[in-house]
């Protein structure tokens, strides 16, 4: 729930759960005084809970008008479908198939899309279904039209891109916007190709990871989840290479996790992160 903050509202949404005769299990707020917003997010059980599955939903969206406000509704039993997309790295994506496998990961993983075929073999080990969509300039419309037409016939309800080193066009993220990215935490400092390269010959001393929504903005849209780890003067290109690969496993994990158990409310160009 994100509405105008006024006095009582942790009583009120307290209130309708318990008239309704639910069980809070977890409830975390905020109060943003700059923006004159209060969030909340409230988990409660649904055995013996008064108002059937079905009903829930309308009698949330009641509340959040009644609040002046908007509200989202979620069950912990779904499992979201989830499409990947990858291009020849396979840490990142290798690391979320397995943690899905695992039962880690609260998701179905319907579709590994790439730009390259290279990872064909490994989405083959889990049982995934792999499309090749190659993507050139010329020909981005059409790729991405193909794109858009695969999460519809699939089901996809969030996109994760692991490595994917294509960007998506503003008209791609007009039709899906759900969209989690990682990248390295070099930028701006470090643009554009080998950027461990140059961060090792100008001596950093940390280096990290970014997961964050992509936006039409490149590599700026609200950030769900950062990792970083020290580096020293002992360190080669190749030390920051595995350890930023680690990093950038790390924080895309727990980045689509968060985002799985619904704990990022996204607000006015950032994330309220209620972990």
């Amino acid at each position: 729930m994100i509405c105008p903050d006024r006095p009582g509202l942790v009583s009120e949404l307290a209130g309708w759960v318990a008239a309704n005769g639910g069980n809070i299990c977890h409830a975390d707020h905020h109060t943003d005084a700059g923006a004159g917003l209060f969030l909340s997010r409230l988990e409660w059980e649904q055995q013996g809970f008064g108002l059937p599955r079905e009903a829930i939903e309308p009698a949330v969206s009641a509340l959040a008008e009644r609040l002046g406000g908007e509200a989202q509704l979620h069950f912990s039993d779904d499992l979201p479908r989830v499409a990947i997309f990858a291009s020849k790295q396979s840490h990142c994506l290798l690391d979320l198939l397995w943690r899905a496998r695992s039962g880690e990961l609260p998701m179905q993983v319907a579709l590994v899309v790439a730009n390259h075929p290279d990872l064909e073999s490994l989405c083959q080990e889990f049982g995934v279904a792999f499309a090749c969509v190659p993507v050139t300039a010329a020909t981005k419309p059409e790729s991405e039209a193909r794109m858009l037409a695969l999460l519809e016939s699939n089901g996809i309800e969030l996109a994760v891109l692991a490595k994917y080193m294509q960007v998506l066009s503003a008209n791609f993220l007009s039709r899906f916007p759900t969209v989690i990215n990682i990248h390295h935490s070099f930028l701006p400092a470090f643009k554009g190709a080998q950027p461990y390269h140059r961060a090792w010959q100008r001596g950093v001393k940390l280096i990290g990871a970014t997961a964050h929504y992509v936006t039409e903005n490149l590599d700026d849209g609200p950030i769900i989840e950062q990792t970083t780890v020290h580096v020293s003067h002992r360190d080669e290109v190749d030390d920051l290479i595995r350890k930023g690969r680690d990093t950038e496993r790390l924080a895309l994990a727990r980045a689509v996790r968060l985002h799985l158990h619904r704990q990022v409310m996204v607000y006015r160009g950032r994330t309220a992160v209620f972990a």
